[in-house]
């Protein structure tokens, strides 16, 4: 009934926004020399980290182009210090406040923000999530007249140019590439490749004020500069993603015996407020307690993160967050695709290890599916069948650069 209901919906979509489009249509588009560009990327933390080097791509390329980027309040805080950005909208998207919404709250959004958007004549947009059909919807309502993204339906009938997808392939990698295509809308070279983190690095960097802050509470929990850290984020969006509790402890009670030098290395557990219980009930078992920090800014965890020799966790945010300060790390995965939302950064300085132990319900591994509800989690154990030796080799590995 819902997927009826959605059908409907963006057949009325199309109809509206045809009359407004075919007019736009007749009007000449010469390619402007100092376009107005829309992005639009509703995702989180980690996904907004990979989509930084699509930002310094645009703006080398066109200097003078004015960049918009539209993201959710939960990630603003990763591009809002930006140098490429011009101007950058929040948005309430739905799909993405990971709470419930009204049926009819997803479409009266979209005609209302199109009106909005309508105003600002932007040239080109980029519907940056490949499978964002209410962002490409948004983007045909709002009349821009070249509007990129990928061949996906249900949203490929609202784009100007459909870039067809080739799954799996790396999110930055994907990126880039809608990237290239819209350059070439108004006449610009492509992007070069190939596409690698060297080329097309993350971007995320710490004020100064955040550095000394991090420094400041460092210190005053004696630790000092030259003092090995190695940091775990064991919390995640979503929780069949999670470890166990126990198997971080334990690798943290064998960190000492990995170290190549003779100092003694701290730890800290890092994550929202929300999973301060998950990181007390990890501290009880650790033989030395760790340092936990759960009241950080975006900013703040980033100076955290590169403070340290290691950071370890499983496919989150923070994690890339990680990589974009050159910090190496080990990142356990199961039911997401590293593939696709793996680390994009040097190779020699992260693991990642996946879990091979499909779920019985599950049609393979990785599933992709992240919603179970909390009685389904039982039987959906892959991440958690990870063992702790697998993730103890890693640390061994990455640890003697520390």
């Amino acid at each position: 009934m819902k997927l009826l209901f959605r059908r409907v919906m963006l057949l009325l979509v199309r109809l509206y926004g045809f009359t407004g489009t075919q007019k736009d249509a007749k009007q000449p588009q010469t390619p402007p020399t100092a376009p107005r560009i829309l992005l639009i990327r509703p995702d989180h933390l980690g996904d907004m980290v990979l989509t930084t080097p699509v930002l310094d791509a645009l703006k080398k390329h066109i200097p003078q182009a004015h960049i918009t980027m539209m993201v959710g309040p939960w990630s603003s805080e990763v591009v809002a210090r930006h140098p490429a950005i011009d101007r950058l909208l929040l948005c309430q998207f739905p799909g993405f406040q990971r709470a419930p919404q009204k049926l009819l709250t997803p479409y009266i959004m979209l005609f209302s923000l199109a009106r909005q958007l309508r105003r600002n004549n932007y040239d080109i947009a980029i519907n940056l999530r490949p499978d964002f059909w209410w962002g490409a919807a948004l983007l045909y309502l709002a009349r821009i007249p070249r509007r990129v993204g990928y061949a996906l339906a249900p949203g490929t009938p609202f784009l100007t140019h459909a870039v067809p997808f080739h799954a799996p392939a790396l999110a930055t990698v994907s990126n880039l590439r809608l990237a290239s295509a819209a350059l070439a809308t108004v006449g610009q070279p492509p992007l070069a490749e190939p596409y690698t983190p060297a080329q097309y690095p993350l971007a995320f960097t710490p004020t100064r004020d955040e550095y000394a802050e991090v420094q400041q509470r460092l210190h005053k929990e004696s630790i000092a500069e030259d003092t090995p850290i190695v940091v775990i984020h064991p919390g995640t969006g979503g929780a069949v993603k999670l470890w166990r509790n126990k198997a971080w402890a334990h690798c943290t009670n064998a960190l000492p015996t990995l170290l190549t030098t003779p100092a003694q290395v701290r730890i800290i557990l890092t994550g929202s407020t929300n999973e301060r219980p998950m990181l007390e009930e990890i501290a009880r078992c650790m033989t030395i307690p760790p340092l936990m920090l759960t009241d950080l800014t975006v900013g703040q965890l980033a100076a955290v993160l590169g403070r340290a020799c290691l950071v370890l966790g499983v496919d989150n945010g923070p994690l890339h967050l990680a990589v974009a300060q050159g910090t190496p790390t080990v990142q356990i995965f199961g039911p997401t695709d590293p593939h696709v939302f793996g680390p994009w950064g040097n190779p020699e300085q992260h693991i990642v290890i996946t879990s091979t132990h499909r779920c019985s319900t599950c049609p393979a591994i990785p599933c992709g599916r992240l919603d179970f509800r909390p009685t389904e989690l039982p039987q959906h154990p892959c991440v958690r069948l990870v063992s702790e030796q697998e993730v103890e080799a890693a640390i061994t590995k990455l640890m003697r650069k520390c």
